[in-house]
């Protein structure tokens, strides 16, 4: 045994010893455990052969180094390694390299994403994330003595039989999980949830401020109309050539290549996509700043209208915003992919504060609002410059660095570009769909008052957003992409279905809520300085209509992380095609009834592109907890009701008696908030919303834990 161990000669005396000890359990695990040798490539042994039962090492060593097919081997021999013709081979060597030869093509075509018919779905060979096969330590075995082995060699082979069935039937199937890993893996996504979504939620605070500071400095009529398409513009087309797109395609293909251990390559990977994007968006970049005027001329700022040098000049300042986004989409991506969630929320707290800053400045330095404009729009370029550095530094405590290295026939990294075609097409095509609602602004519409309306309310409409659904979403979005490489389809599904009952659980009262009370949160947040009275009718307008839409938002969001996810971007892009055609049609059709009818179009939109997205998803993976999500939607639209009512009641009571100073106002719209609230976590609890529960059973661990 011990030559054996060490690949040495057997002395055929020894041999013969331990086949009259253990010859049918050798005979049988032959055959049933052949499948499971593969669990031994690039592992120590001690991780397979110590936690086996007493003797059952011993017929493994036999099978994977003497290779017996249980027949007796010859007594003649000198015994010295020199005669290998009685060692019969378990599998000839031309069937052993067709094997490798299929192990190989197959792993060729997972690489670029192709059904594969000979590797397993498996990745029980794969060392853990944190650990390279190779940098592993060498193990020692150690032999565990079993004194009544003799007696227990039938209940030994009848073991090591099941053991081989059970094995070979774990490699075949996908890794799964029990109920209590999934309920423990959901604690603790659900703490990193909270950590992000109050990192989010400070952020979002913060940046609310910065809303309200550019709508008081600026107004809504004015340069500042040129100034929200100069920014929309770089915003669009870095969704469609890196930033999200990116990132969405970004974190699939690295989380994946992290799960099978390949870990330098996922590096190198990461690392090839950064000076990728530094050649290729930099050198558009470029182009688009040349070009910035023949852009803002078509959303009417052209040469010859009066705001339309300014537009110009504000769009090269902001352009480059395309580069250091999609420079950032990949950091973050790994960060995310690492389970590091709270600096990449953080980070846009500092943006915004660099911001604010800025306009500070600029309100002190210059009463023109051109001049306050061009501070406005340089502040942001150095804040979003601040906000890729930032989180850089936490790079380094992991298992990997970002390099020097181009490598375009890395399959990994075309698989990234392919789809992030796809998805680029999907997220863009959400951000076109902005466009086109500004197009319309700027054409049949007011130009000079209409575009800054519809940002005013959508910056409101996505405070919501930014705290809860992309919250949830980024949090779940590298589980499911881990889910989908483990083929635990299982925990896929359920990751899903908590995902967009969280959503609406957490968005339907906010939509209920900033439906109802739109007029008074437009009038105390943006009421001051240069927004007068008619501008908060106009936005509150607005608001209410985004609000239609908010929860369905925000199951789009959930419902394409998963898309992307399983790699299968496509069904999103072809859902994102539909919502273009159809945004434009209800745009031309909505416009007439006032600037409120293209946040309309907007909202209904999201329900039919969420109804789209559940139909195909349902196709893709089956069952996913619909019916409890359906359940739970009805019953908290229900209990939104009850915050609607109860919430404008209170603030109407309250608004009436005490008038509409800004203590009053903060009062007023404060208490019918907070009443409103309790109702709704009272209805929620006499109808037995399971997230309620939830929610309550999160706060007291953290309780504990604190």
């Amino acid at each position: 045994m011990e030559g054996a161990a060490g690949r040495g000669a057997v002395e055929p005396l020894h041999e013969l010893a331990v086949a009259r000890l253990g010859l049918g359990r050798v005979a049988v695990g032959d055959r049933l455990a052949e499948a499971s040798h593969e669990c031994l490539r690039g592992r120590p042994p001690a991780e397979v052969l110590l936690p086996l039962p007493s003797g059952q090492a011993d017929a493994f060593l036999l099978l994977l180094d003497v290779r017996h097919l249980g027949k007796r081997p010859a007594a003649r021999g000198p015994g010295d390694g020199s005669n290998p013709a009685p060692y019969a081979a378990l599998v000839d060597e031309a069937e052993r390299q067709r094997h490798e030869r299929r192990l190989a093509r197959d792993r060729r075509r997972r690489e670029q994403g192709k059904q594969t018919y000979f590797e397993s779905e498996a990745t029980l060979d794969a060392p853990l994330i944190d650990e390279d096969p190779e940098e592993k330590s060498t193990s020692i075995l150690r032999p565990r003595r079993a004194p009544d082995r003799g007696e227990l060699i039938e209940l030994e082979a009848q073991a090591f039989g099941a053991e081989g069935q059970a094995a070979q039937f774990a490699v075949a199937a996908p890794v799964s999980f029990s109920e209590e890993e999934h309920e423990e893996a959901g604690r603790g996504l659900a703490r990193s949830g909270v950590i992000f979504a109050i990192a989010t939620g400070v952020s979002r605070v913060v940046g609310l401020v910065r809303e309200i500071a550019q709508a008081s400095i600026f107004g809504l009529r004015g340069p500042v109309n040129a100034f929200e398409i100069a920014f929309l513009i770089p915003n669009t087309v870095q969704s469609l050539l890196a930033g999200s797109a990116l990132s969405a395609a970004f974190i699939p293909v690295f989380s994946d290549l992290l799960v099978k251990g390949e870990r330098k390559r996922a590096w190198r990977v990461a690392s090839s996509l950064i000076w990728l994007m530094l050649l290729v968006v930099g050198g558009l970049t470029a182009l688009f700043v040349v070009i910035a005027p023949l852009v803002m001329a078509i959303f009417g700022y052209g040469p010859h209208d009066k705001y339309g040098t300014i537009a110009a000049g504000l769009a090269r300042v902001l352009f480059p915003l395309v580069l250091i986004l999609g420079l950032t989409g990949i950091v973050v991506g790994i960060l995310n992919s690492y389970d590091h969630f709270t600096v990449p929320a953080l980070s846009p707290v500092l943006w915004n504060l660099i911001i604010l800053l800025g306009l500070a400045l600029g309100v002190r330095t210059s009463t023109s609002d051109s001049t306050r404009l061009y501070v406005y729009a340089v502040s942001i370029l150095l804040a979003t410059i601040a906000q890729f550095l930032l989180p850089l530094p936490w790079l380094r405590g992991l298992d990997g660095r970002l390099h020097m290295v181009i490598d375009i026939h890395d399959p990994a990294v075309r698989r990234v570009f392919t789809l992030m075609v796809p998805v680029a097409i999907g997220l863009g095509l959400i951000n076109i769909n902005a466009v086109i609602d500004q197009l319309f602004a700027t054409h049949y519409l007011n130009r000079y008052r209409d575009p800054a309306a519809i940002v005013r309310a959508f910056r409101l409409y996505m405070l919501p957003q930014g705290v809860f659904s992309v919250a949830v979403a980024t949090v779940l979005f590298p589980l499911l992409s881990r889910h989908a490489a483990r083929a635990d389809w299982n925990g896929f599904r359920h990751t899903v279905s908590t995902g967009l009952r969280l959503i609406c659980f957490l968005l339907l009262p906010a939509s209920a809520a900033a439906a109802v009370l739109a007029t008074p949160i437009v009038r105390l947040l943006y009421q001051r300085g240069q927004f007068n009275a008619s501008d908060t009718k106009l936005v509150a307008a607005c608001l209410a209509a985004f609000a239609l839409g908010l929860t369905f938002n925000g199951t789009m969001l959930m419902l394409n992380r998963g898309f992307f996810s399983l790699q299968s971007p496509w069904i999103p892009t072809w859902v994102a095609l539909g919502n273009l055609g159809l945004n434009a049609v209800l745009d031309a059709v909505f416009y007439r009834f006032g600037t409120w009818g293209i946040p309309l179009s907007t909202s209904l939109v999201n329900i039919a592109g969420t109804a789209a997205l559940l139909y195909f998803f349902r196709r893709r993976v089956g069952g996913f907890g619909l019916r409890e999500t359906t359940r739970t939607f009805a019953l908290v639209c229900v209990a939104s009701a009850v915050l609607a009512g109860v919430g404008w009641g209170i603030w109407h009571v309250l608004d009436s008696g005490l008038g509409r100073s800004l203590p009053a106002q903060i009062v007023s719209l404060g208490a019918g908030l907070t009443v409103g609230s309790a109702a709704f976590l009272g209805m929620c609890r006499l109808l037995r919303v399971r997230e309620l529960d939830t929610l309550l059973r999160l706060r007291r661990a953290r309780a504990l834990v604190s």
